[in-house]
């Protein structure tokens, strides 16, 4: 793997440094570790739009304010139909990929120096399905582009309604789904705890009281949205238990069952404030997150 990677790394770098030998344009573009660093930014922004924005939605189906919740598709949804929405669309779907090149970049090539250790190990592969998240969550906001007025809702239930068919018709497809159920609940629980424990301020590059400010801010964040993810959890685990993919539900409808329980107008608007907290802890990562691109590539 090492060699593999020093021989991208050095073909990238012999055409990098032709190019700028035979264009003064290319000569101005910044070195791949600014790049690379830039791209990461961009990435935590766009992430906390997303969340900010679907907390907001959240907050306000809890208030009665709009129908039902949505999750992170419905929020782009909500996107397409403002001012500018496909330019919005735009921005926020190459924000989104370029979230997902930095999360290959901590999950293959331990960009935030974790090491080969069992938790380090397990954080670079929740990267990793995280990166396949968002790179999922990237492609569909540029579907939107050519679906502005669809039911965003409606049609995220049926999408994993067909895929959780799909894999119901394999062999043990009903075993692989309940594991696609317990997965979702491991990273949702995972939230929780590192919610919990976490030392937020030891990624960021700012002074330790601005730190002390965004840590609670960071916790409340993760806590929520492990929390939002434990219905959808629940929902495909009973869908792979009772063998049917209809029971398959959406991470907007988790959030409005959050809402149907005793008390949960409350729930949901807590669950809502924690999310659009999430939200602004990505924005604060975007700004003041240490961002250290591998040694394999730039080396």
């Amino acid at each position: 793997m090492s060699s593999f990677i020093a021989l991208v790394r050095t073909r990238l770098a012999d055409l990098g440094e032709r190019g700028r030998r035979r264009s003064s344009l290319l000569r101005r573009v910044p070195p791949l570790h600014d790049l690379l660093e830039g791209a990461a930014r961009v990435g935590y922004g766009a992430r906390g739009f997303v969340y900010l924005s679907v907390g907001a939605i959240a907050l306000l189906s809890a208030l009665d304010r709009v129908g039902d919740a949505v999750g992170s598709r419905g929020a782009a949804a909500w996107l397409a139909e403002q001012p500018y929405g496909r330019v919005w669309l735009i921005l926020l779907g190459l924000g989104l990929w370029a979230f997902v090149v930095w999360r290959i970049l901590q999950s293959v090539f331990d960009a935030d120096r974790q090491g080969t250790g069992r938790k380090a190990l397990l954080a670079r592969a929740g990267q990793g399905l995280s990166a396949l998240f968002y790179g999922i969550l990237a492609s569909s906001v540029f579907e939107f582009l050519d679906e502005v007025g669809a039911n965003p809702a409606a049609e995220d239930v049926a999408e994993n309604q067909e895929k959780a068919a799909t894999l119901l018709s394999l062999p043990f497809g009903d075993l692989a789904l309940t594991g696609v159920g317990l997965v979702i609940l491991a990273f949702g629980t995972g939230n929780v705890v590192r919610g919990a424990r976490s030392d937020f301020g030891a990624a960021l590059a700012c002074s330790a009281r601005l730190c002390r400010r965004v840590v609670p801010i960071a916790r409340a964040g993760y806590i929520a949205r492990g929390v939002a993810l434990l219905p959808l959890a629940v929902f495909v685990i009973l869908a792979g238990l009772n063998s049917s993919a209809s029971e398959v539900a959406s991470f907007g409808e988790g959030l409005d069952a959050l809402e149907r329980q005793p008390g949960g107008s409350w729930v949901l608007a807590a669950t809502a404030v924690g999310l659009m907290a999430f939200g602004a802890f990505a924005v604060v990562e975007a700004r003041w997150r240490r961002i250290r691109p591998p040694h394999d590539l730039i080396d």
